[in-house]
């Protein structure tokens, strides 16, 4: 178990590291150059990186076109499928690098991103990711906040999140957040990103289930603060709206979080986790304290969204079973 590590960048250390880094897009160009210059302007230049961009996206393939960087390799590969997780997976695919970091095309990561993300690679062979915060931005507004406990996993099932405002020293953790992540070739050469997750664009928790998937496999995960990316929750073309309830959305977001926890948890584990998420739940994906909990302030809302955290449930358990 790694409480705590010290990071310290030396690019000169590392300036023969391969990485390579993957960009799932889709309809958001501004967003798209934004995240490309923030990659030409790394202190530690990747060796590539790789945008995947669906083939009805005519648009960004035109975009892709003319844009140049002298920096690194541009590649581009296309997906016909719909969702996260199938343009994760065909990036992955064309990857090259001894480290694959992950990011959104909403997101520009800092300067010394990748620098940091390798030197923490470096500390120990064990480490078999490495991810940070990611600083939310509403238009020009930074979501303000702070959290010492970040990315871990409660003994019955309850995820802490909190990657945009977690604070202090690099430490270990249970999951990485999709948006700022990277992964060592050696950790993940088994692993894909799992299809099973629903979902027609952001597939809420797949990068839970690729997370504890490493877990289960022994492998260490990092989270340091200081490995930022800004980001600027881009338009959402698909039934997850983020700041609107969609029973569909909702469902799916469940579900995948049902799949990745219950493939990860102990059988007492299992049982406890999902008698506690029946009854209690969290604000996200509720039981039944936070129905009676928000009913009072949300009436007839709240009632729909507690019957799709159940539905959802009950369908990722289902799947899970096979």
């Amino acid at each position: 178990m790694i409480d705590h590590i010290k990071v310290v960048p030396n690019l000169a250390r590392f300036k023969n590291m391969k990485v390579s880094v993957v960009v799932p897009t889709y309809y958001r160009i501004h967003d798209l150059q934004r995240c490309l210059m923030a990659l030409v302007q790394q202190n530690l230049p990747p060796l590539e990186v790789i945008v995947v961009v669906r083939d009805t996206d005519r648009a960004t393939w035109d975009f892709l076109e003319a844009f140049k960087a002298e920096s690194f390799e541009l590649k581009t590969v296309m997906v016909s499928v719909p969702g996260v997780v199938a343009a994760m997976n065909c990036g992955l695919a064309a990857s090259m690098g001894e480290v694959i970091a992950f990011t959104d095309d909403d997101a520009a990561p800092h300067p010394e991103w990748l620098e940091r993300c390798v030197t923490c690679f470096q500390t120990n062979p064990k480490i078999g990711g490495v991810g940070g915060r990611d600083w939310v931005f509403h238009g020009t507004e930074l979501e303000d906040g702070a959290a010492a406990t970040v990315g871990k996993l409660q003994w019955f099932g309850r995820l802490i999140g909190n990657h945009h405002i977690g604070i202090g020293q690099a430490r270990e953790v249970d999951v990485l957040k999709g948006v700022n992540m990277s992964f060592r070739r050696a950790a993940i050469q088994n692993l894909i990103f799992d299809s099973r997750m629903r979902g027609t664009g952001a597939q809420v928790h797949f990068e839970m289930m690729f997370s504890l998937s490493l877990r289960r496999n022994d492998w260490i995960l990092i989270y340091d603060p200081n490995i930022g990316v800004d980001h600027f929750r881009g338009q959402r073309f698909d039934e997850d709206q983020r700041d609107q309830f969609n029973d569909v959305a909702k469902m799916n977001e469940v579900h995948n979080e049902t799949i990745a926890l219950l493939s990860y948890l102990s059988p007492v584990q299992r049982y406890l986790f999902l008698l506690w998420s029946v009854l209690i739940g969290t604000r996200d994906a509720m039981g039944l304290v936070q129905w009676v909990r928000i009913l009072p302030r949300e009436g007839n809302l709240a009632s729909q969204k507690i019957w799709a955290s159940w539905r959802g449930r009950w369908q990722g358990y289902q799947t899970w079973r096979g």
